[in-house]
């Protein structure tokens, strides 16, 4: 009897990124494993808040969660733009965590937030998430919504951001402060900005630094920024300290608050990129927040723990003047 062979099984796939957190595969397959719950907007019971999301480029996708809390009897509330993290890979602002973190924090600091939903690589290599973050600013700058232009303050502008977030906070100061580019629209002013547990990189070591973190930024810059130049992670959008980059006595704004943990992965850059600001010349106030025991991105796994609460309080003091 005649036995036809079997097919032979496909080729695995090579892998080009493998973590807890999500896999890339050599033929553009990317599974995520973390940020990719999402929970409709509306009104918070527990807040106050209201939410809705706003599509700002019908092309690309790109769109904004926008949180609205209880409206004080007079005035315009401050306008907090806040980028979500997730190594740039990973995350929404529909997610779960982001969501809930947004209405407490509008809440609290009496803040009209936008929540930027940039697109992610390796899909949409840098600088699309840098593209999207800085229309989005522009866009909530010009205060285009009905919910901006009525209760939205553009001279009193704050940006906010956790890990890759924070790295897009960072670089969107650095725009806002830069003659190389379409500025903001008259009037608008970007006033304060807070980096959460900021993600950098660099080909030299910092003071503190594990050589594990220093490879896996390697890696993951790899795989997230196309090869366009010799930089790698020495690119200032991921170095700010590295040679050649640009002065941070561009940075927009007059306050930066730079946040970190004891134990988080980051917090050797994190202190260096404060360091840094300080040895500038900037003209603006720096200032350094550590909590003590935790790890990266603790206050948003976690957000009813001691030193969550605490982090939250120093934040919502700091946009909140004090």
């Amino acid at each position: 009897m005649h036995m036809r062979a079997m097919d032979p099984a496909p080729a695995a796939s090579k892998m080009l990124f493998d973590s807890p957190a999500f896999r890339v595969h050599g033929d553009g397959r990317v599974e995520r494993f973390l940020g990719t719950d999402t929970t409709q907007p509306g009104l918070d019971a527990a807040t106050g808040v209201t939410s809705k999301d706003v599509v700002l480029d019908a092309a690309t996708g790109v769109s904004a969660r926008l949180y609205l809390p209880v409206l004080p009897e007079d005035g315009r509330l401050p306008i907090l733009v806040y980028f979500h993290g997730g190594a740039l890979v990973l995350g929404s602002a529909a997610s779960q965590m982001y969501h809930g973190y947004l209405n407490s924090l509008a809440s609290r600091a009496g803040v009209l937030a936008v929540s930027v939903d940039y697109r992610l690589a390796p899909e949409h290599p840098i600088p699309a998430a840098y593209d999207d973050s800085w229309i989005a600013l522009a866009w909530a700058a010009s205060r285009a919504d009905p919910w901006l232009t009525e209760h939205g303050d553009a001279a009193r502008i704050f940006l906010a951001g956790d890990s890759a977030g924070a790295n897009i906070v960072h670089n969107m100061a650095m725009m806002a402060g830069g003659t190389d580019h379409d500025g903001l629209p008259a009037g608008a002013v970007v006033e304060r900005a807070i980096l959460l547990h900021p993600m950098f990189g660099g080909k030299e070591a910092v003071d503190g630094e594990a050589p594990l973190t220093r490879e896996y930024m390697e890696k993951l810059w790899t795989l997230i920024c196309p090869p366009e130049s010799e930089l790698g992670v020495d690119d200032p959008r991921l170095n700010p300290t590295a040679p050649g980059a640009p002065s941070l006595r561009a940075l927009a704004g007059r306050r930066l608050l730079v946040c970190s943990a004891e134990r988080d992965f980051q917090r050797a850059r994190a202190a260096a990129y404060y360091e840094a600001v300080k040895g500038s010349g900037w003209p603006g106030t720096a200032e350094w927040v550590e909590s003590p025991g935790e790890e990266h991105g603790f206050f948003l796994l976690q957000p009813d723990r001691d030193e969550s609460s605490a982090l939250m309080v120093r934040v919502v003091a700091f946009l909140s003047g004090q």
